[in-house]
């Protein structure tokens, strides 16, 4: 169920872009996104590529886009400038979930003592919903992209989104916080928690970046795919984190990428 604080941010966000700003000339776009999600966390081992493979997810969403380029009330261009020819603000409403285990070295089939039992069998998953903006650039005119079908427009963003998150732990060895199924470094007190891991929900804020195109389908839609990269301000969006005082490789926050598809269309 979502919360009634993401209805309030989703309502506040889309209502502020169809309705405040309307007055202003802008049009508009509306689509929907979804994609593989990798997260990566303190689940697994540094670097190790059946980590990043293994800790993936799926996402999705709903994009509001304001075009600067064009006014829908008198279907005609606004006044050219290099910044509404090149330029779009996105909202974005969404969603994305992960399991996550430990990968690497430490679990292989060959290490057979009790912390790698307990490395194995330790598990947990977060889910995450986004709201928030990206500004995006497009190197390339948009107006002429917007006149020509079978055109491609590719684009690079930034922006920032407020986060929600809901993050679980557990062991198949039975209930975590023992030495019987918890490994050693989890068990160490971080932040304002008993132990290395929490089961918990919380908020967040995030720093949004991706790189993209989008092929022109018909004179009101758009095909895109995008490449996101998100890194949260909190290392327990996955509920993991060990003490970084006394595990120096505990070095990053919590992050993910995320490959969407997505469908665009144009509201007149």
């Amino acid at each position: 169920m979502i919360p009634k604080s993401i209805t309030f941010f989703c309502l506040l966000f889309f209502g502020i872009s169809n309705v405040a700003l309307a007055q202003f000339g802008f049009s508009h776009e509306i689509g929907a996104i979804a994609g593989p999600v990798a997260f990566q966390s303190d689940y697994g081992e540094r670097h190790d590529l059946t980590t990043n493979a293994g800790n993936t997810g799926y996402g999705i969403g709903i994009i509001h886009y304001l075009n600067f380029s064009y006014k829908a009330e008198c279907n005609c261009y606004t006044p050219e400038t290099y910044f509404n020819d090149h330029f779009k603000l996105r909202s974005e409403l969404s969603y994305n979930k992960t399991n996550l285990e430990h990968f690497g070295e430490w679990v292989a089939p060959s290490h057979t003592s009790l912390g790698a039992d307990q490395l194995r069998a330790m598990q947990g998953s977060t889910a995450v919903t986004n709201i928030g903006m990206q500004l995006e650039f497009f190197p390339w005119s948009i107006r002429d992209f917007t006149e020509t079908i079978e055109s491609w427009g590719p684009f690079i963003s930034l922006g920032g989104q407020f986060s929600f998150y809901n993050a679980k732990a557990w062991s198949t060895m039975g209930p975590l916080g023992t030495p019987l199924t918890t490994f050693p470094k989890y068990l160490v007190p971080t932040d304002d928690r008993p132990y290395g891991y929490s089961t918990e929900g919380g908020s967040v804020w995030s720093i949004v970046s991706s790189v993209g195109t989008r092929y022109k389908l018909a004179p009101l839609s758009d095909l895109m795919v995008d490449l996101r990269l998100q890194y949260y301000f909190s290392d327990w969006v996955d509920g993991l984190k060990p003490n970084p005082s006394l595990y120096k490789e505990n070095k990053a926050n919590d992050w993910l990428v995320w490959f969407n598809v997505g469908y665009i269309y144009y509201l007149q």
